[in-house]
């Protein structure tokens, strides 16, 4: 089969490999259809997230039931289906109180209670580092899928691959960021990045009956695109004093009632940035972070979506107690709010695919990295068709 395996940072092929086989019992095999680069992809691509042997990207995509393992109860050959991200078994402690990310047995050689920074981590994910389980992800003709009982999901015929693609990530991710909002409806939203994840928190708050949407970005033309997709206000990132001042000025001085961290630890920086983070033995920046806790309101909460692997020094813990801000991070529950997400994709509530600027074959691979990574041609979601 063809595959995109990732080799080094900034080295993505696609390669011809062996196909998958049923390991377990409780197995799928899965021949892909449809598939996409996600922001946390970048990680692995940049060098941020550590992975030193080859694997096989990707943990957005969905197929046609190839080969089914003897366990397996609801589905068969031929069943169109939506994998999400987190590998989860479904019996565990964490799987039964819909926390599929922290999943007990789908990373046995790096899971543990403490969360450290090289091991010690949550459940497996597709495609993601050694750290997360070593599985190799769904950017290739072929995956397997682990647990299959409890992760797929099947999805309508009349519905197209594009339309429901996003419910393996960034769906159910920027959607979480408003859940943990907590909206009663009326509120202000402020999203930091208008990239994937952040568009889908956009559509996601205004499914919430947010009452202003603001969306921060440094690049004019994803600002353009959210507000033509979602009719949000926009604010082009100069420096965080401007931005949480321009935060305030927009809700009576007062900051917003949420606040979306959709970037994560991997923002752009001057050459001053990257300097205090080598000193300070840091990855990336905690900037984007830093500005949601200040254009947050009092007693307001802050939801992070992006990846922050390592720890920080100078965090502003006494900033958040005196604000009384209530903050949350972490992995999307795909598993607990997937089938809610595609009931609204099936009532016409929400569009997904109209983030989609660059359909490539997986041949293609390596451009596709490099013009996400870089926000070339107005790159923002590129989807792959592995049999084109």
């Amino acid at each position: 089969m063809k595959a995109a395996v990732f080799h080094a940072p900034g080295k993505i092929t696609c390669d011809t490999m062996d196909d998958p086989i049923i390991q377990n019992e409780n197995d799928i095999i899965l021949r892909v259809t449809s598939t996409a680069i996600c922001g946390s992809d970048l990680h692995m691509y940049s060098g941020g997230m550590p992975q030193l042997k080859p694997m096989v990207m990707g943990h957005e995509f969905m197929g046609i039931v190839e080969e089914v393992g003897k366990n397996i109860t609801h589905l068969r050959s031929g069943d169109r289906v939506v994998v999400p991200f987190p590998i989860a078994c479904g019996g565990c402690y964490f799987c039964q109180h819909d926390l599929p990310g922290a999943c007990e047995n789908s990373n046995p050689e790096h899971y543990g209670p403490e969360g450290g920074i090289l091991t010690e981590k949550g459940g497996g994910m597709f495609g993601y580092t050694d750290l997360y389980g070593g599985y190799n992800g769904g950017q290739a003709q072929y995956v397997r899928v682990p647990y299959a009982n409890f992760g797929p999901r099947k999805v309508p015929e009349n519905l197209t691959d594009e339309q429901v693609l996003f419910l393996t990530d960034i769906f159910p991710t920027g959607y979480t960021g408003v859940m943990w909002g907590e909206l009663k409806g009326g509120e202000t939203v402020a999203i930091f990045g208008a990239g994937p994840v952040g568009s889908m928190a956009a559509k996601s708050a205004i499914l919430h009956n947010a009452k202003k949407v603001i969306v921060i970005d440094t690049l004019p033309y994803r600002l353009e695109q959210i507000k033509k997709l979602t009719g949000c206000d926009i604010i082009q990132w100069e420096n965080a004093d401007q931005t949480v001042q321009q935060i305030r000025d927009l809700t009576d001085g007062r900051g917003a009632d949420l606040c979306i961290d959709a970037v994560g630890f991997e923002p752009e920086r001057s050459f001053l940035d990257k300097a205090k983070a080598l000193i300070n033995f840091e990855k990336g920046s905690i900037k984007v972070l830093e500005a949601c806790l200040s254009g947050v309101r009092r007693g307001g909460i802050v939801s992070v979506l992006g990846v922050y692997p390592v720890h920080y020094d100078n965090f502003k813990l006494g900033q958040i107690f005196d604000k009384g801000i209530t903050l949350k991070a972490g992995q999307s529950p795909v598993h607990a709010i997937i089938d809610k997400l595609l009931k609204y994709i099936e009532n016409g509530q929400v569009k997904l695919d109209d983030i989609i600027t660059h359909r490539l074959s997986l041949d293609e691979v390596a451009k596709g990295y490099e013009i996400f990574h870089k926000k070339e041609d107005g790159c923002v979601k590129v989807v792959l068709d592995p049999w084109k």
